[in-house]
């Protein structure tokens, strides 16, 4: 039996994230700081919207690209909140999540051989992605001496002729790390220069904590630059600043080649997003800003409490600009980022997932995930300061 299954998907390791949280599921009396999934539960009228589509008989399949309505509400959400203009009708297509959204642009645009630039630590999907399709995931290191920023002398450090694509992600999972507007000009400038498409994964980009307080901010986005816009495919969803990931709903906007290329792929694997989905996702897009709102300032409140909490404990901790995770620095317990993880759940009953999992340089790290209620980081902080020996 042999050699039946294909050698490049046998070499894949599994998510570290859900290894890991297949233990956690074994586990009684755990507070989990861990999955990255809000415990908010979606605004009731986004759901509503579902429900009354249900209620119509929208139970059929929509375009391969995706509802006209909500491809429009794109269209208006771009505009209002990155300044990008997207065309409905051949530069959105809507998909299953922002995970199918990234499997399509690499796969679309990527030749057998050809390298795809990404930025460690890093979501554990992406370089399992790019081997999927043949193509050569090729990290770029990032620090926390730095604040994890990407700079431009990194990247030039590992192109090669064969670089066909970098893809990046800010607010980033798992650092939280950000990127002002000099260095998203920056990053394109070197696209522009050395001729790659920029994979910009937003999924996060809502929950930035520069927005809180201006109602007029706007999401640092790097299809805002519209000098570049035949160069960038942004990728994004609803899962996390909307709360709704069960509804496995995203988007990509782009040029229409590559759009056009992604949809065929999506025709054939997936046909279109589900049709209740796309109804919530309009309403989302048209008359949600509210609520994210008031989840990033709830997010922000347990950032303080928890990054304040692990750098006093003596965690070195970077103060995230955005996304709900923090990646402190474990090394001075002198375990593994596996060892702590588990030592931390078994013996004091909290989740956390090691660093190694999202790259090799997130080894020595832990991302802990404060989408959870105060009254549970208040006793994962009490658990944490005992495995510490400092209660």
């Amino acid at each position: 039996m042999s050699g039946r299954i294909a050698s490049h998907v046998a070499a894949l390791p599994k998510s570290g994230i859900r290894k890991f949280f297949d233990i956690v599921a074994q586990s009684k009396d755990v507070v989990s700081l861990g999955v990255g999934e809000p415990d908010f539960d979606t605004p009731w009228h986004i759901s509503r919207a579902a429900v009354t589509a249900l209620e119509n008989s929208a139970t059929h399949y929509t375009s391969n690209l995706g509802t006209p309505g909500l491809r429009r509400a794109i269209a208006r959400y771009a505009e209002r909140r990155f300044g990008s203009s997207f065309s409905p009708d051949g530069e959105i297509l809507v998909t299953v999540g922002v995970s199918e959204a990234i499997d399509l642009a690499v796969r679309a645009l990527c030749e057998p051989g050809d390298e795809v630039l990404y930025h460690e630590p890093c979501f554990v999907s992406y370089p399992a992605v790019m081997r999927l399709a043949h193509a050569v995931p090729v990290p770029v290191e990032t620090k926390a001496a730095d604040g994890f920023r990407l700079t431009v002398e990194a990247l030039e450090a590992k192109t090669t002729p064969r670089t066909k694509a970098l893809l990046v992600n800010f607010p980033c999972n798992p650092t939280g790390a950000t990127l002002d507007a000099d260095g998203v000009r920056e990053i394109l400038e070197f696209c522009e220069r050395r001729g790659i498409i920029l994979l910009s994964d937003e999924v996060y980009s809502e929950l930035d904590y520069r927005l809180a307080g201006d109602p007029e901010a706007r999401p640092v986005s790097f299809t805002s630059l519209p000098e570049y816009r035949d160069r960038v495919v942004m990728l994004n969803g609803f899962s996390k600043s909307w709360a709704m990931t069960g509804f496995r709903l995203g988007y990509a906007c782009g040029p229409a080649d590559i759009i056009d290329a992604m949809m065929k792929i999506h025709q054939y694997g997936i046909m279109s997003a589900p049709t209740l989905s796309q109804a919530a996702g309009e309403e989302a897009m048209d008359a949600g800003d509210a609520d994210v709102a008031k989840m990033r300032r709830e997010y922000m409140r347990r950032r303080d409490f928890l990054c304040g909490f692990l750098n006093d404990a003596g965690l070195e901790t970077c103060v995230p600009g955005g996304a709900f995770y923090l990646f402190p620095d474990i090394s001075s317990t002198g375990l593994s980022s596996e060892e702590f993880a588990m030592k931390l759940l078994k013996e004091h009953g909290v989740a956390c997932v090691p660093g190694g999992a999202f790259g090799a340089c997130g080894e020595g790290f832990a991302r802990m995930s404060y989408a959870t209620s105060m009254e549970k980081l208040a006793i994962a902080a009490k658990r944490i300061k005992e495995m510490l020996g400092r209660a």
